[in-house]
Order: C-alpha cells, then structure tokens, then sequence
C-alpha cells in the first residue's frame, strides 16, 4: 500500500521539479526538467522564457514524480511548494499550481523558503547532521553563511554585498567564451590548468567579517582578459580558469572555517549549486579532514535547484505543523526571517 506522503514542487528559477516524500521522513521520488536547451542561446535565463515552460511542463513532472514514487493524488498530505525568492514568474506558476493542488485535495499547503530548502538537502545526505552547525549556501543568486543552532532556525552571519560566487562563476565563464551554463564549463576546463599559474585577488578574505564580494574579481578577470589582448604569449585558457576558479573557492571555504572556528561548532554543511564545484568540494573535504570538522557535501543531484530539498524543508514544517495560510503568494524579493506559516489552528508562528 502506497505510504501517506508530501510532494514538493520547486519553480523557482529554470529548472521544473517535483519530488514526493513520505511523511515518514523517507524520499520517494525527485524529477527534474531542465531548460538548459531553452536558455543557452541566450547565454542566460530569460524569465519569460523560464516562465511558458513552467506552464508546459509543471503537470506532466509532477505525475512522473508521483508515478516513480508510486503514489496516488489520494495519498498526499500536505503540498509543499517553493514561494521565494526567485524570478517573479516562475515562482507564481509553482504557489499557484501547489495552492491549488491542496486546495481541490483538502490538504495543507507549505511555503518554503528557496533558502531554506537549500539548507535542507544537507540533512537529506545526512538525516543525523550535528546541530549547531555553519551552512554556506552558494549559488547562482546567493552566497550566505548562517549559524544554524538547530533545524529550521537560521541566524544569518554574512552575505554577498554585490554578486554570489555561482554569478562570478557563470560571468567568468562568459568572459572566457565558454559555454552556457558557465559554472560548469568553467570547472571542466579549469581541471586541465595550474592554478598557480595566474593568481587572482581574494576578495574580502581579510575583511569584511563573514561579509562577501565577487564583483572586483570580475572585474580583475576583465581587465586581465583586456590586457592579454596586446600580448603574444599568453597562458592557456585552463590556467586563467584555474586562477579564477581558485580565487573564489579559497574565499569560501576560509571564511565557513573561520565561522566553524568563531562559534566554536564541529559541523559544516556547504549546499547550492555552486557545491557542485569538484575544486570547492575537493578544498572543503581537505580541509575538513585537517580540522577534524564534519561536513555535509550533498551529492551532485542535490546541489543544484530540485524538488526533494523542498519536500525536506516541507517535510519538518509538516511535523510541525506549520502550514501557510490560503493567501500564500509567491514573494521573488523573500527574506529568509520573513518565512511565515499557521499551525493546525490556523495560528500564524
């Protein structure tokens, strides 16, 4: 007999996704349809683009995530579903087919911080994670470390004041005339280069608290770029990718230690897409295995957007009861502290 579940959609960017998970705490399914197809040509995400194929494909993923997990609709228990932040459209595709999904269901509905759901794929790897831990989430549009002193509360100790470590990524990648998405390309090439090579500034590494910024190594990467130009000897491709790439995992993974270190934790979870990174994986295990941390690496799957990490965070919501309200609405600009939900009673908490 099929077991009583949550199913989670995530819209939150270009990637449509839906995962179902049992209320037992287990993960049962995680679909995901890409648009790599749809926005490459474009060198990014076109939000109106990103948007239509939501519409398209939202309900044919979501049936194939109920069918891999071999769940009927009559088995749901709650609806978990993404509402911020993200591109305002995509996002109001997901609340409003999650809304509405609970609402001909008689079932909650969850909203989910996009952040928040990050911070759960570490506890989907490692369901027994220690607490009080640091979490650095590093992605496309995010790089903030928070101290969590135990799941589900969040105290925020720095973020990027201008680009996220996954923007550096994607806009060297540009840069360097590598393909879309660029994260990736960047990581495939700079495998073959030396880092040591071309050095680039490490920015904020000696400032700024557990603050950071990307934008001036952007802007080295520019000038570095422009300047070669009037060379005729310049250093291969995979070297420069390697300096760059290098340049902002030491950043990342100086300052998670750092705040290990500060709040005096034994446990480090590192999640986003940016964790996909094989440099910054390989960095954080090193130094983890030298320190004597434990760390949370999601696996690959995990990292970047997808379903099963809002169906972990709506799952601990639903244990505890905390439902969102039926004016829910998709929030692109959502602050991690504003999360709001209802218990049972209909109580905001």
């Amino acid at each position: 007999m099929p077991p009583p579940s949550l199913l989670a959609v995530e819209t939150s960017c270009d990637e449509t996704a839906a995962a179902v998970f049992s209320v037992q705490g287990h993960l049962l399914s995680n679909r995901v349809a890409s648009q790599h197809e749809v926005h490459g040509r474009f060198g990014g995400v076109v939000p109106e683009l990103a948007s239509r194929k939501h519409v398209e494909r939202i309900e044919g993923v979501t049936q194939a995530a109920l069918e891999q997990a071999g769940v009927r609709w009559s088995d749901l228990r709650a609806i978990a579903v993404t509402q911020g932040p993200g591109l305002a459209g995509a996002l109001v595709v997901g609340v409003s087919f999650g809304k509405a999904l609970a609402y001909a269901l008689g079932v909650p509905c969850i909203g989910v911080h996009h952040l928040e759901g990050h911070i759960a794929s570490a506890w989907l790897e490692y369901p027994d994670f220690v607490t009080p831990c640091i979490v650095l989430v590093a992605s496309g549009g995010h790089t903030h470390l928070y101290l969590v002193p135990q799941r589900g509360e969040y105290r925020l100790l720095g973020k990027t004041l201008d680009d996220a470590a996954g923007e550096a990524f994607d806009k060297g990648a540009k840069m360097l005339g590598l393909s879309y998405p660029g994260g990736p390309a960047l990581d495939r090439l700079a495998q073959s280069g030396d880092p040591s090579v071309v050095r680039f500034p490490r920015p904020y590494l000696n400032r700024g608290g557990s603050n950071f910024s990307f934008s001036g190594l952007k802007t080295s990467l520019l000038y570095y770029l422009r300047d070669q130009e009037s060379r005729q000897a310049s250093p291969a491709p995979a070297h420069v990718a390697a300096g760059y790439q290098e340049a902002i995992v030491d950043v990342l993974v100086e300052k998670s230690f750092r705040a290990v270190r500060r709040y005096h934790v034994s446990g480090l979870a590192v999640v986003g897409g940016v964790c996909a990174n094989s440099r910054l994986r390989a960095a954080l295990q090193a130094r983890a295995e030298k320190e004597g941390i434990r760390l949370a690496l999601p696996r690959m799957h995990f990292c970047t957007d997808n379903a099963a990490m809002v169906a972990a965070a709506g799952w601990w919501a639903y244990q505890q009861r905390r439902w969102a309200s039926w004016d829910l609405d998709a929030q692109p600009g959502l602050a991690i502290e504003a999360v709001t939900h209802t218990n049972g009673s209909g109580v905001t908490t």
